[in-house]
């Protein structure tokens, strides 16, 4: 695991090794073990305007620590890669590749990947399981291509203009290059206060932007650049098999994912939250493991937001090595470091324990197994049952009374409770699905968008239309049923920009790797196939992966109510933060900045903090925005 940065000058401009350097050292946390760098000779140059490039790397040493320094290079080193991430059919492809007549230098799969490339050229692609972000020069072909893993566990950002192409693991790399400006896309704004996320290929920044996951960039050396997609989920086709075969298949596919992520020349372990899928992953990891799993688990003195003691029922029945951590409210002094490793305004507020519970489990290993993307596989959410109920006949009537009754009641003070989840839910009576998935997938719904914005901002605002990102999603999913289409959404957006860049942050500030076999692709094309009425079958949620793993989890684990990696925000908010939060917010620079109304900020913090409403998901993420601003526009440090 590691970070990787460079430039491509098209007008033969050559590249400063020092501004790479300068780059690498901000993603340093990335990859601490070691730095790499090429610039392409002059004696390479065709003629006085070949293009020059420069390639940079920081390692995080995982497999082969002696011999995979990076950049590696082909046999006769017209060809150079850097890679984060890794590729876990490395040592098969290897193998094939050795039959042909490659030789090999390290013992990397980071050498894998340029000989494939050699042999097929862009479609080398399709030949890798992992998670990867790829940067390749071509000095026969004197091309640059750049490369992002099918799910986008891996970041990759760019800039492209008439006389170069930058590229970097994280936005700050590319800021320290003097041509670019901190210019805001003051659209983005909106997109990040209607998801509490800047989608792709959008970033806050004028002419930044990212990769989207499941494609890859080429530019030639006359400036131009090429964008295609090499991957996508299909939910059209389904399997035909007995609830026990699904059941095997299931079992042999996650089985075989998890064992291929064991493999490691440093010490791994698992991030264990007591929910079913990374529960599923320690047990199936103590199954290949000879040593007991090394498990780790977070949680609040909040009882209603910990799920420390099903961690510790996972960690018994598979006799792990288990440590705990408690995150207490003063754990917001870390926001502003957050701030500044999320590169831009991110507003998930589990991002807090996330980085709580890498840091911790970094002082006891370097790569950390984990759940994610068992959800969005076998339909973990309870939202996805709400789009189901929201078909019933007598809903769109009794649903629209419902909702008045509810909000006579002032339903809404505590986002948990019971009359605040059913408002929520009756509010999508008589709306289109699609505007029901927006409607329960945003922070800000457009009318509080309204009254918050300034009627500068507002008017600036006023040709975005922010919804239709996902909408567009959804309406386009190659799906044929409801819940496929929700799947794929979630899939295509709140997987790749929220759940995984919140993951890869955390862990790579950190210098820890983390390890998805719930992700890979695999997994991800076998659970498409599988009907959706045996993911979200009745009041079930998961229901066929709860089947598969029934007798191999605890009972409790699979019957146990869904909680969700939740923060006691709402509750910080309204005692100890409550003073923060509108120093902060109402401060005299925050209100200059004019996109907001201070009348309307004042409203929502004292809705909030004198128990009328629940506004700790908006305040979170104006909080956020104010932060960055601070670090990233007003030179703050962190």
């Amino acid at each position: 695991m590691c970070g990787i940065c460079g430039r491509f000058n098209f007008n033969g401009a050559p590249v400063d090794e020092g501004l790479i350097h300068r780059m690498c050292e901000t993603i340093r946390h990335r990859g601490p073990d070691s730095e790499g760098i090429y610039v392409n000779p002059k004696s390479e140059f065709r003629n006085p305007n070949s293009p020059s490039v420069g390639l940079g790397i920081r390692r995080l040493s995982i497999i082969d620590l002696q011999t995979g320094d990076q950049p590696i290079h082909n046999e006769n080193k017209s060809i150079w890669i850097v890679f984060n991430g890794e590729i876990y059919n490395f040592q098969e492809l290897r193998q094939e590749l050795a039959r042909k007549g490659h030789h090999f230098y390290t013992k990397t799969d980071t050498e894998v990947i340029i000989h494939l490339y050699e042999d097929h050229g862009t479609d080398c692609l399709r030949y890798l399981c992992g998670m990867f972000a790829i940067a390749i020069w071509d000095g026969n072909k004197q091309q640059l291509f750049l490369a992002r893993d099918r799910l986008g566990k891996k970041p990759l950002l760019y800039v492209h203009t008439g006389q170069y192409l930058i590229f970097a693991s994280e936005l700050n790399a590319i800021l320290e290059n003097p041509e670019i400006k901190r210019e805001l896309d003051r659209n983005a704004i909106d997109y990040y206060l209607t998801y509490s996320y800047i989608p792709a290929p959008m970033t806050i920044f004028n002419g930044i932007h990212k990769l989207p996951p499941a494609n890859f960039l080429l530019a030639d050396s006359k400036g131009s650049v090429n964008i295609q997609r090499y991957w996508n989920l299909d939910y059209r086709k389904k399997l035909q098999l007995t609830e026990p075969e699904y059941c095997r298949q299931i079992m042999d596919t996650l089985d075989e994912a998890t064992r291929i992520r064991l493999v490691s020349d440093v010490a791994l372990g698992a991030l264990l939250s007591g929910g079913i899928d990374s529960s599923a992953v320690v047990g199936l990891m103590a199954k290949h493991l000879a040593k007991p799993v090394k498990t780790f688990s977070i949680g609040f003195d909040e009882k209603d937001y910990s799920e420390l003691a099903y961690a510790r029922l996972v960690a018994d029945r598979f006799k792990t090595e288990h440590y705990e951590f408690i995150v207490k409210p003063d754990a917001i002094a870390i926001l502003p470091k957050l701030v500044w490793h999320y590169n831009e305004p991110y507003a998930d507020s589990s991002m807090l324990p996330t980085y709580y519970v890498a840091q911790q489990t970094r002082k006891y290993v370097t790569v950390a197994l984990n759940g994610d993307g068992g959800d969005e596989n076998f339909a973990g959410y309870r939202r996805y049952l709400a789009h189901k109920f929201t078909h019933l006949p007598f809903f769109n009537t009794t649903g629209r009374v419902a909702n008045k009754i509810l909000k006579l009641l002032g339903a809404g003070a505590h986002s948990r409770s019971l009359l605040s989840q059913l408002k929520r839910f009756t509010d999508a009576a008589g709306i289109p699905d699609e505007q029901k998935y927006l409607k329960w997938s945003t922070t800000f719904p457009p009318a509080l968008k309204q009254q918050l914005y300034s009627p500068q901002f507002a008017a600036e605002a006023s040709n975005i239309i922010a919804g239709n990102y996902l909408t567009n999603l959804y309406l386009n999913a190659p799906a044929n049923d409801l819940i496929d289409r929700l799947l794929y959404t979630d899939m295509m957006s709140y997987l790749p920009e929220d759940l995984l860049v919140k993951m890869d942050i955390a862990t790579m500030a950190n210098s820890l790797e983390g390890r998805s076999p719930f992700l890979d692709h695999k997994v991800v094309e076998l659970t498409a196939r599988i009907p959706s009425n045996l993911k979200a079958k009745g009041l079930t949620t998961k229901y066929i992966l709860k089947k598969a793993l029934k007798g191999f989890l605890p009972d409790k684990i699979l019957t146990r109510r869904k909680m969700g990696f939740g923060v006691p925000i709402g509750h910080w908010f309204r005692t100890s933060l409550a003073g923060y939060l509108k120093e902060t917010l109402l401060s005299d620079r925050s209100i200059r900045r004019g996109y907001f109304r201070k009348e309307t900020l004042t409203n929502l913090i004292e809705a909030h903090t004198g128990g009328r409403q629940d506004y700790a998901g908006q305040l979170w993420s104006l909080l956020v925005l104010e932060l960055w601003h601070r670090i990233f526009i007003d030179n703050e440090k962190p």
